[in-house]
């Protein structure tokens, strides 16, 4: 149930949440969940498997800007907060027909209570428990703080639980002392569910790529006016001039793979999907003056479609978007047809890219194919949501464009791959790029080849990789990099651009 006063709810949610303490954040789109990063959303994965083409994915990640090195506490979900991926699949609007819930329980495992540390493990020394090999039995004695979760689909008031057996979130990747095998433990974290589909939680590479510093130097990118020459922009092995600031960094990741037969009878449906995370809105006080919370959920924050919250919304609005449902979106349609990002991109760099009348933006954004972006109606609602074709077959990943449909070869001839991003949206679409032109004016006619000069996810650790750091198999995800041996390639380093 929403709750009424939702800034007065969100805040109150938020307050108890800072009240534990919390670790920076780097995808803070709004001032209240900055606070909050157990449900801050960076991130939200819609597509066709391209491992099984008959499911589909939905990944969501949260705790953004994870420095691997930062023990001994290192990163977890939050018990207190409902992490759900909220599915429209009859084109009304609302994404309330199908709702894979999870939520967590953590334990601190004897004889942890009594030890500084949460995990450890080393083999061959007496008196220590042995490398992490395994979430659970003999080989997990080092997994002192240990989380498992369940997966419910709820649709309306009737709730399963998709589960078959233990499900244990993959811990931080500490260090190969601790962690004998990050890999192997990746795959013993894949668990079946009953539905045909498979689950993963834990930590993974950040992989949303981008020069955040320079992008939100109001716009100070490294190359002036940031445009990208038509060779490089075709290359999404190089990045031109620009630095990967999340490099070397993880987030945490919710993934969730099930068949499209259990979601719609039509093959050829375009659904709609969003993440949420929310929080217990009251604070109870027990008989002993101690406190819980309880209550209703309040939903302290959404995502849909990338960089809306960050690029769109207007600051004094973003927490008052976080609280509201997608399909209340004509609140905030001004935002959309009037882009404050296009007006600033042209007093930064002398353009005339359209800045009002904007129903390209709303088509693109807030609409089925085939709605009226003129209107938002009762049958003809307004609402952001990711927005994925079933009937597009998946791209394999080394054929992957980073520009989807805005992809073209060297000379500049068009080669766009349907499969990306506005189609739904995989973990390595370049959503900045795609995000920049579109706002500019893309869906109306050609615009420059803007960018931030950052082409793919570079550093990525571990195998299972195409050239350009696509991670091949479920989760999806690239293996996290580990604390002791963590590098971020930082501009001016070997394999990085200049700072200039």
């Amino acid at each position: 149930m929403p709750c009424v006063f939702a800034r007065t709810c969100l805040s109150l949610a938020l307050t108890l949440a800072v009240a534990t303490g919390g670790h920076a954040a780097s995808h803070r789109e709004a001032p209240l969940i900055a606070l909050d990063p157990a449900a801050d959303i960076t991130d939200v994965y819609a597509f066709r498997s391209w491992e099984d083409p008959n499911k589909v994915v939905f990944i969501l990640n949260v705790i953004p800007g994870q420095e691997p090195s930062s023990g001994p506490n290192y990163f977890n979900f939050d018990d207190q907060v409902v992490y759900d991926i909220n599915l429209d699949v009859n084109r009304d609007g609302k994404a309330d027909d199908i709702v894979y819930r999870f939520r967590f329980k953590t334990e601190l495992r004897s004889p942890f209570n009594d030890l500084p540390v949460a995990y450890a493990g080393v083999d061959g020394v007496s008196g220590l428990p042995p490398a992490i090999r395994d979430l659970d039995g003999p080989d997990s004695t080092g997994l002192g703080l240990r989380q498992t979760y369940t997966v419910t689909e709820i649709r309306g008031s009737r709730q399963r639980d998709l589960g078959t057996g233990l499900q244990v979130a993959v811990p931080s990747n500490i260090g190969p002392r601790t962690i004998a095998d990050y890999e192997d433990l990746t795959r013993r974290g894949v668990y079946p569910l009953n539905n045909g589909g498979r689950a993963f939680a834990g930590q993974r590479d950040e992989t949303f790529y981008i020069d955040l510093g320079a992008t939100f130097d109001t716009l100070n990118f490294r190359a002036t006016p940031p445009i990208l020459n038509v060779g490089d922009d075709a290359d999404d092995s190089v990045n031109p001039f620009g630095n990967d600031m999340f490099s070397g960094f993880n987030i945490n990741t919710i993934a969730i793979e099930v068949p499209i037969a259990d979601l719609t009878n039509d093959p050829k449906a375009v659904i709609g999907m969003y993440a949420s995370t929310s929080r217990p809105r009251v604070k109870l006080l027990n008989e002993d003056g101690t406190s819980r919370t309880g209550g209703n959920l309040v939903q302290v924050a959404r995502m849909g479609n990338p960089l809306v919250n960050e690029l769109i919304i207007g600051t004094g609005q973003k927490d008052r978007w976080n609280a509201a449902e997608p399909e209340d979106e004509a609140r905030f349609l001004d935002f959309y047809l009037n882009p404050r990002l296009a007006a600033v991109i042209n007093l930064a760099f002398g353009t005339q890219f359209p800045t009002s009348g904007r129903t390209d933006l709303v088509a693109a954004l807030l609409k089925y194919p085939g709605q009226d972006p003129n209107a938002c109606k009762k049958d003809n609602l307004c609402s952001e949501l990711l927005r994925l074709n079933l009937g597009v077959a998946p791209t394999q990943p080394a054929d992957q464009k980073r520009l989807g449909i805005l992809a073209h070869d060297a000379q500049g001839n068009p080669t766009p791959d349907p499969a990306g991003f506005p189609n739904g949206r995989r973990p390595n679409d370049d959503v900045t790029d795609i995000a920049l032109r579109v706002v500019a004016g893309a869906l109306l006619g050609p615009v420059p080849t803007l960018g931030d000069g950052v082409n793919f996810n570079i550093g990525a650790p571990g195998s299972n990789l195409t050239a350009n750091g696509i991670y091949t198999v479920f989760p999806f995800l690239p293996t996290p990099h580990d604390g002791r041996n963590r590098r971020h390639i930082d501009c001016d380093e070997d394999g990085a651009n200049p700072c200039n």
